[in-house]
């Protein structure tokens, strides 16, 4: 006789074995019509199934986060059930969920086009219509294997194989399709809904291997109701109007070339933006303290090894032998380097906290697939620092960097932030009485700083706890950027250390801290973000000089000189064109403020001033635009 605790407290008892769905109906029936599936002692499971012992249990709806999950894994299998329907002789592979829709990969030789996609989102609108029955059922690994060969499903049964012995093998009926797949699903085929959209075709090489064979991947979005769907895709129209590689093309920031795949080619305008922010950060933590180091690029795989790096991370670094022999390896990290910067010279407690930055070139390898313009690539440069202290000293720089991380993202216009609290997994290092303390050291600075945090439980590396660091950009996306993490590790395996009051010597703690993450990433959030429009004081390119016509080009380079002089990043576009073409031309660039110069302003010492996205123009005197831009040329805590 099974007891049933609801998350309020409420209990419910049955005489004997029940599902969800009974447990629904007791609850109530306007509930019923809104249950998708359900949490059984922390575990989601459908709510066909049955429970025998006494248990906790929440219903779950579309307005859970693993209700909307499950709609999008369900609409993936009715993708893939609708492309077989049409298209007999594919072959599905795998189609999970990934964060707003799914996608399916599947293994035919004819390319799906944008005709297919339509065609088949009418099929799967069909397959709602009829609302299939979902069920489960559980076979022998054997008789799944042989089941999905004879169907020619060789993906499938290369899948099972794979399986641990240990686990069942779970398949999934809608009617009479089926799938391998852990679940949970809908109890039917209707109760996806329609509210789904299939995006795009691309190519992904099965199980993420360029030497396996190139599979095509369809993608689509699915929500719980047609107001969700139709503000997803104006999000996702406005998402590609942003996309920093077409804006970095017509920005003349930055290329790519196969020669050099996932690395950064920047051009002069978008190396510019690059070192304005360097310059900005370098003298954000000159202020708070830190010292500046570099460390090399290429160190010895012994170094690797007692770090811990070979072990966990050897599959994507890059390395390479030399005639003698040794195996040297680009860094992938600066934390090891920075290390040995600290263990030159003894060092007190008096020399602690001692926090060491460091802007430095990494590279790990990603497959070809995954790059993605700025925001994945193979080749980029963390604002890392490393701050040495004591356990006593944890809570005071967690507060610190936690601000600092806070004032930098608000001048660069990001206030929004939502913070990602982790704690320790089960796997880890270190004695527990020091994860008490750097946990609670942690948690009280995210708490301080008022703002929305969640707690990962679990979640924290294994030398020691984190916060990353969340932006809301201008249409609602999350960033990832920033992250503090706890070391209690790494100093220790690479020998680092500091006398204590009593001449004892002890290992330090090392606060991992990055702001911006990765600065080329960065780069590519800040351009959506801002739609290329970006601060004045950052801008590539803050002002384009132009004649009215070459009578005036000698007056039109001493104004470009001054406002050289000034400290702005300033151009004089002496081209032969006319000026029409030329304000087209810088406005497509994103260039904030045209200067117009022509006979009134030779006479007055004056410019013309036009700003982006504007019609307006305006007469000002030279000196007087450059004292009021002045201002407008730091960032905001400067």
């Amino acid at each position: 006789m099974p007891n049933i605790t609801l998350p309020d407290g409420k209990q419910l008892s049955f005489s004997e074995k029940v599902n969800g769905n009974k447990i629904v109906e007791k609850i109530s029936k306007s509930l019923a019509k809104e249950a998708l599936i359900m949490s059984v002692n922390g575990h989601l499971k459908d709510l066909s199934f049955e429970i025998e012992k006494d248990a906790k249990v929440k219903i779950l709806t579309s307005k859970d986060e693993d209700g909307l999950d499950t709609i999008r894994h369900d609409t993936a299998h009715i993708l893939a059930m609708a492309v077989q329907e049409l298209f007999p002789g594919t072959q599905v592979t795998i189609g999970p969920t990934i964060e707003n829709g799914f996608y399916y990969d599947f293994a035919r030789k004819e390319p799906f086009t944008e005709t297919d996609l339509k065609k088949i989102e009418t099929k799967m609108s069909e397959i709602v219509d009829r609302n299939e029955t979902t069920y489960r059922e559980v076979w022998e690994r054997d008789k799944a294997i042989s089941h999905f060969e004879k169907m020619g499903e060789k993906y499938k049964a290369e899948i099972i194989q794979d399986i641990p012995k240990s686990e069942e093998i779970s398949i999934y009926f809608h009617g009479k399709w089926h799938d391998l797949c852990r679940g949970p699903h809908l109890p039917s085929t209707g109760r996806i809904g329609k509210h789904f959209k299939l995006t795009k075709v691309a190519g992904a090489y099965w199980r993420g291997d360029s030497k396996n064979e190139m599979l095509q991947r369809i993608y689509g979005t699915s929500w719980a109701s047609k107001k969700d769907l139709e503000n997803y895709l104006k999000r996702l129209e406005e998402a590609e109007k942003r996309d920093h590689r077409k804006l970095g093309k017509e920005m003349n920031l930055f290329h790519f070339r196969e020669e050099s795949p996932g690395a950064v080619f920047w051009h002069e305008r978008g190396w510019n933006l690059f070192q304005k922010l360097v310059n900005y950060m370098r003298k954000k933590q000159l202020d708070a303290g830190y010292k500046e180091i570099n460390t090399p690029e290429i160190l010895d795989r012994s170094l690797w090894e007692k770090s811990g790096h070979w072990e966990k991370f050897g599959a994507h670094m890059y390395t390479s032998q030399t005639p003698d022999e040794k195996i040297f390896a680009v860094k992938p990290m600066n934390c090891p380097g920075c290390v040995q910067v600290f263990n030159q010279g003894l060092k007190s407690y008096r020399d602690l906290p001692l926090k060491m930055s460091e802007f430095g070139k990494v590279h790990r390898y990603e497959p070809s697939g995954a790059l993605h313009g700025l925001l994945r690539v193979r080749a980029f440069t963390q604002d890392d620092a490393h701050i040495f202290c004591t356990e006593d000293q944890i809570t005071e720089q967690s507060l610190s960097i936690t601000n600092l991380i806070l004032e930098i993202y608000k001048d660069l216009g990001f206030k929004n932030v939502i913070l990602k609290y982790s704690d320790r997994p089960e796997l880890r290092v270190g004695n527990d009485a020091v994860w008490d303390k750097s946990e609670k050291a942690l948690l009280k600075a995210v708490k301080e700083t008022k703002l929305d945090y969640s707690v990962n439980k679990g979640e924290g590396a294994f030398y020691g706890p984190k916060i990353e660091f969340v932006l809301r950009d201008a249409i609602g996306r999350d960033w990832q950027c920033g992250t503090l993490q706890v070391d209690l590790n790494l100093p220790e395996r690479l020998g680092a250390s500091y006398v204590e009051k009593d001449g004892s010597k002890k290992a330090p703690v090392m606060l991992h801290r990055a702001l911006f993450g990765s600065l080329e990433r960065f780069i590519g959030i800040l351009i959506e973000n801002y739609s290329g429009k970006l601060p004045f004081w950052i801008s590539p390119l803050q002002t384009v000089v132009i004649p009215v016509s070459d009578e005036f080009d000698e007056y039109s380079k001493k104004v470009n000189k001054q406002l050289i002089d000034a400290g702005f990043s300033s151009e004089v576009d002496l081209k032969n064109h006319n000026l029409n073409y030329k304000i087209r031309d810088h406005s497509l660039s994103k260039v904030p403020i045209l200067l117009i110069c022509g006979k009134k302003e030779v006479d007055s010492n004056s410019v013309t001033i036009r700003r982006l996205d504007s019609n307006e123009q305006e007469n000002i005197e030279l000196n007087k635009f450059i004292t009021t831009h002045q201002a407008l040329n730091k960032a905001p805590s400067l």
